[in-house]
């Protein structure tokens, strides 16, 4: 029973939004499901931390859920920026029950166990709180990492913490985010969002002040679900 993550998938089956217009993106489709197929055992949980789907609805989303429930193994997907179908958990758990999508789970404000560990996290934000709208929502998804890490906690487990967004990026940092894993002593994060030549080199990738921090997005790990444990 391994541990994967990879992030920002990034599918549009169902509309004209294909990333394959991109440099290094070009049949990224094909490519996922290779290697997913290739690394993943049906006991296996990989863990895809925002940017699922193009679809801007739960009904237009369904061939893209169809795409993940039929790779191996168990999934559990927090929202990126562009998911803009995700709506409620309890919602998207309906939708995902109704079209018998039950080897997908929704990562919202609770946590899922692996092994001795909790896979915790949330979307994050940018890492600029000089507006007052990107304030309340930094706020916001703070409160939601600190509601997934203490579930997983109170349940006698060391969190994981997973992020779509950088929670440090360049000489950027989120301070919302970080001073909640900083107290709850989380050792390791991983993040997606970051995407292109200028972006990877950009972004964290080793120790910062005890965390170990990994950007996974799918054109940074070539399109390869990445084994962490």
């Amino acid at each position: 029973m391994a541990l994967f993550v990879m992030g920002d998938l990034h599918l549009s089956l169902s509309s004209d939004k294909s990333m394959d217009i991109f440099g290094g993106w070009e049949n990224y489709v094909e490519r996922i499901k290779e290697n997913w197929k290739r690394e993943v055992s049906p006991e296996d949980t990989v863990v895809v931390p925002g940017d699922i789907s193009w679809a801007m609805s739960l009904k237009e989303a369904v061939a893209d859920f169809r795409y993940i429930h039929e790779l191996p193994g168990r999934k559990i997907i927090l929202k990126g920026n562009h998911d803009y179908w995700w709506t409620t958990a309890a919602k998207m758990n309906n939708f995902l029950a109704e079209n018998g999508f039950d080897s997908i789970f929704i990562l919202h404000n609770n946590h899922y166990a692996y092994e001795n560990y909790g896979i915790c996290g949330t979307r994050g934000w940018i890492n600029d709180d000089s507006e007052p709208a990107d304030a309340k929502v930094l706020a916001r998804e703070a409160q939601r990492l600190e509601t997934s890490i203490a579930s997983a906690e109170n349940a006698g487990l060391e969190p994981l913490v997973f992020l779509h967004y950088p929670p440090l990026y360049g000489n950027e940092y989120n301070p919302d985010l970080l001073e909640v894993m900083y107290r709850h002593n989380i050792k390791c994060c991983w993040y997606g969002h970051i995407h292109g030549r200028k972006g990877h080199q950009n972004a964290v990738n080793g120790e910062r002040d005890g965390i170990v921090f990994q950007l996974v997005s799918a054109d940074y790990v070539q399109f390869c679900p990445v084994k962490i444990m």
